[in-house]
């Protein structure tokens, strides 16, 4: 499935965000996608959505166990 895909198919109003980030800053929300890939928006622009495939999302997944990314 492609990204224009999953724009055109994805619903955000229904979907369930999980959220990251501390309160008064805004949030990072993932809702996972039914094929294992992820769809990312920022609380305080939640019409902008990135969606990655469930490569994708592994691949940043692991890199995040594998503390690949320096903040």
């Amino acid at each position: 499935m492609t990204g224009k895909t999953y724009a055109t198919s994805f619903n955000h109003d229904t979907a369930t965000w999980q959220r990251s980030g501390s309160p008064g800053a805004g949030y990072v929300e993932v809702a996972a996608i039914p094929d294992g890939g992820a769809a990312i928006r920022n609380s305080e622009d939640p019409e902008t959505i990135l969606f990655f495939t469930k490569a994708e999302w592994e691949a940043f997944k692991g890199g995040v166990k594998d503390r690949e990314f320096d903040l």
